[in-house]
């Protein structure tokens, strides 16, 4: 059985929003994860470091935006959790890189 995702459209709508506000930070994701790619034993972990980093970053502001929504909602019938359950999968779609920082 398909089921239509209750949120979509709102969280497709808050991911662009969050691409379009930190072009530049997701940009520099990119950036850190191919120093560190390309790095040589001597700044490997300095490298892997800067790129962990910037994926805290952004999943520390994914989450901000998560749970701020999230609050919103009328918890007694367990929206507030479908609502997150539902963004944590699009972000992994979407972002997988940092979703691993936004669940761990």
């Amino acid at each position: 059985m398909f089921r239509r995702r209750q949120f979509g459209d709102l969280i497709d709508r808050q991911l662009q929003v969050f691409a379009e506000d930190h072009g530049d930070r997701l940009e520099a994701i990119r950036e850190a994860r191919s120093a560190y790619r390309t790095s040589d034993r001597d700044e490997v972990e300095e490298r892997y470091g800067d790129y962990a980093d910037e994926l805290d970053w952004a999943a520390e502001e994914l989450a901000a935006m998560r749970d701020g929504y999230a609050e919103t909602l009328d918890d007694g019938d367990g929206t507030a959790d479908r609502y997150v359950a539902e963004f944590n999968r699009a972000v992994q779609k979407t972002m997988p890189e940092i979703a691993a920082a936004l669940e761990g």
